[in-house]
């Protein structure tokens, strides 16, 4: 049974007449145990097609399911975690005091103590959330997000507000989670969030899937590889070998600083041959990032 399955899912706002088409026609599967990044520029539809799958909305047509039935009874079956980029906490109340709530709500109480340690906040248990900082918070709900013992975890933007170390602790305990069995679907803006943990890209732009399959898929989509190498004399963009390489089949985007010459090529490894030929030194080869496919898919659309 899939975690999730959307089936030609359209979610519109404003007037009939003139809808603003935040999910148009998404149609995916996800299936248990995957680690999958729900990736998009501002406005793509990520926060609105996560909102359906939690059952926070409905969808204006088509079908969401989560583990065979609605979004919203999988979340009332405890099947379900998120940590969601909005939502605020309770100030006046301890780490501790926050957890024992939202466990006796979910009459979870013998489960404090373990998601406290799962998000690394034993330590800090009894201090006040209003004294926490935004990436302490996050992880607060995290554990929130845990209480259940979840199959499925949703995260939208789940590292926003933490710094560089308090991201790596995250995406360590998320990793923990992802071995235990668990499916896990997160959007983020850090690129490189997603290409250093996803298996799986979900690229949306203007509520249509743009792209959808695994990371190294989705990076090859891009047109080529980038390639510099520096000439013993400076080079221009009328320079003979500026002009010979722009002559190359498939070479796009030169650019020259001083002696350096930068491009990108399909044929990467004809073009570095050509450099080393022509006397090029310092060859350096760069493989298709996700950040320049992603550039390249939601510009061309």
């Amino acid at each position: 049974m899939a975690s999730i399955e959307l089936d030609d899912v359209h979610k519109h706002f404003g007037p009939h007449t003139r809808p603003v088409k935040a999910v148009d026609g998404l149609t995916t599967t996800i299936e248990p145990g995957e680690i999958v990044a729900f990736l998009g520029p501002n406005g793509a539809g990520k926060t609105t097609a996560i909102d359906m799958v939690l059952g926070l909305t409905e969808p204006t047509s088509g079908t969401v399911r989560v583990f065979g039935t609605t979004p919203r009874r999988a979340v009332q079956a405890g099947r379900v975690g998120a940590v969601m980029q909005t939502g605020g906490l309770l100030r006046d109340l301890s780490v501790r005091e926050t957890v024992l709530s939202i466990a006796a709500l979910q009459r979870v109480p013998d489960r404090v103590d373990e998601v406290l340690e799962l998000a690394n906040l034993t330590g800090l248990a009894d201090r006040r959330v209003s004294k926490c900082s935004g990436g302490e918070q996050q992880r607060i709900k995290m554990a929130l997000a845990l209480l259940t013992d979840p199959d499925l975890l949703i995260l939208d933007e789940p590292t926003a507000g933490m710094d560089v170390g308090a991201r790596r602790d995250f995406w360590a305990t998320m990793r923990e989670q992802a071995r235990a069995g668990r499916t896990i679907v997160f959007a983020t803006h850090y690129l490189e969030e997603a290409q250093d943990f996803a298996q799986r890209i979900i690229l949306l732009g203007r509520g249509r899937l743009l792209a959808d399959g695994p990371v190294a898929e989705v990076q090859a989509m891009t047109s080529g590889r980038g390639l510099a190498a520096s000439y013993p004399h400076p080079l221009t963009d009328e320079s003979p070998e500026v002009l010979a390489l722009r002559a190359l089949p498939g070479v796009t985007g030169i650019e020259t600083n001083g002696n350096r010459v930068s491009l990108t090529a399909l044929d990467s490894d004809a073009v570095a041959r050509h450099l080393l030929e022509t006397g090029a030194h310092d060859l350096v080869i760069e493989a298709p990032t996700l950040e320049s496919a992603f550039l390249a898919l939601t510009q061309e659309k």
